[in-house]
């Protein structure tokens, strides 16, 4: 790695808004709670049944850690520009029309932030007509998962706006380490055999 290049590296790093570095460690550090609480539910539902005697509760408690799992590993996602975004398009191109590209990709991903904050809240209201069993919380509570993701997405977005249109979208990807294995010289193997 040449010098201008570890100096564009911490230059992005600098770009990005240090507290939403915090957030972003929080998110993931929850997605991976969640994952796990996930996993362990299942396994739990699984031997619950299989012994005979099921832990009805258990469903519930499963499908809400996926959900919220899915909706916020979403929004970390979005900051790392791993999910919702069109990478072959993009890094294909470079300067002005890049810089279009990814504009235009992000006012789409931004839309659809929107989209899951105005029709997730509405379901979230209208989710309070409905139950779930055999606990009887409000389906709402699964519904929260959605605005609350369309917020994070729309905010790491406009991050992701204001640094690109700042400064360039075109920033090159550190090139990969080369790990060479040393050739093996076979007379010097032979020579230090007894």
């Amino acid at each position: 790695m040449t010098i201008a290049d570890k100096l564009v590296l911490q230059r992005q790093h600098h770009l990005k808004w240090r507290s939403f570095d915090r957030l972003e460690l929080i998110l993931m550090m929850m997605c991976g709670v969640l994952c796990f609480g996930f996993s362990l539910s299942v396994t739990a539902d699984i031997v619950t049944r299989t012994i005979g005697h099921p832990w009805l509760w258990l469903q519930e408690v499963t499908s809400t850690l996926f959900i919220y799992a899915i909706f916020i590993g979403a929004a970390v996602a979005t900051r790392r520009n791993d999910h919702l975004y069109l990478t072959a398009v993009s890094e294909a191109m470079h300067g002005t029309p890049r810089l279009i590209v990814e504009i235009i990709i992000r006012i789409v991903v931004l839309g659809v932030a929107f989209c899951l904050i105005w029709f997730g809240y509405i379901n979230y209201l209208r989710g309070f007509g409905s139950f779930r069993l055999p606990s009887g919380t409000p389906i709402a509570s699964l519904y929260a998962a959605i605005p609350l993701a369309g917020v994070l997405i729309a905010l790491f977005t406009v991050e992701q706006l204001v640094n690109g249109i700042r400064n360039g979208f075109d920033h090159p990807e550190p090139p990969e380490q080369d790990r060479d294995i040393p050739s093996v010289d076979a007379d010097v193997q032979m020579r230090a055999r007894p």
